[in-house]
């Protein structure tokens, strides 16, 4: 037997059934090409996975701001208007 999941969205007064949602998401991330993008989706999924799962210790919360600081002392980062057109980028796909 089927079981639906719905959520209830106080916000807009209605009621998504989840199983269509995942449908639709599952044929949209076939489609995409750009690496950058579903390597962000990656993290978001494993950073989930690891947030459902337990807390980090204050360690690694440390070594993950010191790794941003890095990444931004390098220059790997996006200006607003450069992510805007990342963006736009993605609903072209």
């Amino acid at each position: 037997m089927a079981h639906k999941l719905y959520i209830y969205s106080k916000k807009k007064e209605n009621i998504m059934d989840i199983h269509a949602d995942l449908k639709w998401i599952h044929s949209e991330l076939d489609k995409v090409k750009d690496p950058t993008f579903i390597e962000a989706i990656k993290n978001m999924l494993k950073y989930n996975k690891k947030v459902s799962s337990e807390r980090i210790s204050i360690e690694q919360y440390n070594q993950e701001i010191e790794a941003s600081i890095a990444q931004i002392e390098s220059g790997q980062t996006y200006s607003h208007q450069q992510m805007g057109e990342r963006i736009k980028q993605w609903g072209k796909q």
